[in-house]
């Protein structure tokens, strides 16, 4: 059954890596290319499905189909820890069908790493590992 990964973050750098974290460590399956959402839309889909009140707003964020039911997708991001907030949106959730009609008219998430990306994700990499 259809599913739909809302990946929220502070820039877009670690939304591609979460989405690269995703795929690669969860074994989550994308059944299309991510999309590309307004940050405001991916706040109210993060309090429409969770029922809470938003603690911070993000900056950049991504929707991305699935292949995976929910579930087994809900159970493999449990075990990982990308660096941005992942929600699972399943045909339970209100908001499903909305975001269903919708996904085809926002543009594609740009995946691409620049030089500057890598370099930024190399320097918190090794700030990381000087701290522990």
């Amino acid at each position: 059954m259809k599913s739909f990964a809302l990946v929220r973050a502070d820039d877009p750098v670690k939304v591609r890596i979460a989405l690269h974290d995703l795929e690669t460590y969860g074994n989550i399956q994308f059944s299309t290319n991510p999309r590309c959402i307004e940050n405001d839309y991916a706040d109210a889909l993060l309090v429409s499905v969770m029922g809470v009140s938003l603690r911070s707003k993000c900056n950049s964020a991504a929707l991305v189909e699935l292949k995976t039911n929910a579930g087994a997708a809900i159970s493999r991001l449990k075990k990982i820890h990308p660096p941005a907030h992942v929600v699972i949106i399943s045909p339970k959730h209100q908001i499903f069908e909305k975001i269903t009609g919708e996904f085809q008219k926002y543009p594609e998430f740009d995946r691409l790493f620049s030089r500057e990306d890598l370099n930024k994700a190399q320097g918190k990499l090794e700030t990381g590992k000087n701290e522990g």
